[in-house]
């Protein structure tokens, strides 16, 4: 019997082995990767189509297109596509980030006959009908000015603006640009975007021999090209200057903060070692960000920061939203654990917990086949392999307060970052 007096024995987090896919590339310049697990009965696939923007970007059009996908095609339409869908219990759904677009599905294996050819239907004939262009564009533009009156999401709209300049990282939503979306326009990027010599299909789950046939009949041998893909146009980043923007509002009972800068992405070896201190300063919830302006002041409910990885460049961001009384007195606080980050050395014991965090996050996220997809996914789209993690986990390990300050005072300058205040200082 469990005696529950004694507490259970504890070890070190030990190399974490991640499952490698098959890989399989069709004649049409599809590209499949594989993860086996004949134990479960549920079959995910992504298709995951690499962005293509004209010049000058319009990200807008990226997204709607990625809304639209499933909004009906030449033999259904969208009523019937999630009827179709409902009826075996499948789900499909579309997502988009800045640099990718993917279209979901999840199916018991046995329902796969049925379901694969809608989502076929949906990535060869979509016709992104009129009527539901016209719904999309009226019910974003209604959620575009309830979302203006929001501090918290003009500070986000300054801060990325004003990070990434003119560019798919930087352009949000006005009204005026869902006026200008055009079907024909999106149904050129649709011809130019989604095809299969474009396209990632990762494969989890219940992948039967049946599965993989059924899979090269539809999309490789009945799906063609469209035509070359126009070439990859990298975002011209405009030069970085840190500098303060503060939106006064008169009526405000709270302020929104976001603080930033470019950072760097994880092609960079020394993203697992910034990772780590970012979490030690902002990025868990026992961090000390958290623990000084929640725990310790009570400024706010909430405050972390984060580091993002894309395919171009990355940023670090630290938002909150702050009672208007106590605006500058949280910058304060923020800029003094910055100072305090860069001149102290991390106490061992904090340093001991942030890699227990850590490496205990990573191995509870791999709860499934489908966790394991995910992992190869972050480092495939980067143009990394699986052996990052191997990496990246002997760097946590690894990790010292010595180790840590260094990083901190070449990467984590309160001084070089953009502050954005919506609200009152």
């Amino acid at each position: 019997m469990l005696n529950r007096k004694e507490a259970p024995l504890k070890h070190p987090v030990a190399d974490i082995h991640l499952v490698e896919p098959k890989s399989l590339q069709l004649e049409n310049g599809l590209k499949i990767f594989v993860f086996y697990a004949e134990e479960q009965e549920l079959l995910k696939a992504e298709f995951i189509f690499q962005n293509v923007f004209s010049s000058p970007e319009n990200p807008l059009l990226n997204t709607c297109l990625s809304s639209m996908l499933k909004e009906g095609t030449n033999t259904r339409t969208s009523a019937q596509i999630a009827e179709e869908i409902d009826f075996y219990g499948g789900y499909l759904i579309p997502e988009y980030s800045y640099d990718q677009t993917a279209l979901t599905m999840y199916i018991l294996t046995k329902h796969l006959p049925a379901v694969l050819p809608i989502v076929h239907d949906v990535l060869t004939d979509s016709i992104i009908p009129e009527s539901e262009l016209q719904t999309f564009t009226r019910n974003n533009k209604q959620s575009l000015q309830v979302s203006l009156r929001k501090n918290e999401y003009v500070a986000r709209r300054f801060f990325y603006r004003n990070l990434f300049g003119e560019t798919r990282y930087g352009i949000t939503p006005t009204e005026e640009a869902y006026d200008n979306l055009r079907r024909e326009d999106l149904q050129a990027l649709y011809r130019a975007q989604i095809q299969p010599q474009n396209c990632t299909l990762i494969l989890s789950g219940d992948v039967t021999d049946e599965v993989l046939a059924q899979v090269e009949q539809l999309f490789g041998k009945n799906w063609i090209n469209q035509g070359e893909i126009p070439s990859g146009l990298n975002p011209l980043l405009p030069e970085f200057q840190p500098q303060q923007f503060i939106e006064e509002r008169t009526d405000a009972m709270q302020s929104a903060i976001r603080l930033g800068m470019p950072f760097i992405n994880r092609k960079n070896p020394d993203f697992p070692a910034v990772q780590f201190v970012n979490t030690l300063f902002g990025g868990y919830f026992g961090s000390r960000l958290m623990r000084n302006i929640r725990e310790d002041k009570g400024y706010t409910y909430s405050i972390g920061s984060a580091i993002a990885s894309l395919r171009h460049t990355g940023f670090l961001t630290i938002a909150s939203e702050v009672g208007v009384d106590v605006t500058q007195a949280t910058l304060d606080e923020i800029q003094k654990e910055f100072q305090l980050l860069r001149t102290e050395p991390a106490p061992l014991e904090e340093v001991e917990l942030v890699k227990n965090y850590m490496l205990g996050a990573i191995l509870g996220s791999l709860e499934s086949i489908f966790s394991h997809a995910d992992k190869f996914k972050a480092v495939y789209f980067s143009n990394l392999d699986l052996s990052y993690y191997t990496r990246y986990n002997q760097t946590i390990r690894e990790m010292t307060p010595e180790r840590v300050q260094a990083v901190a005072q070449q990467y984590f300058d309160y001084d070089k970052l953009l502050r954005v205040v919506v609200g009152k200082v």
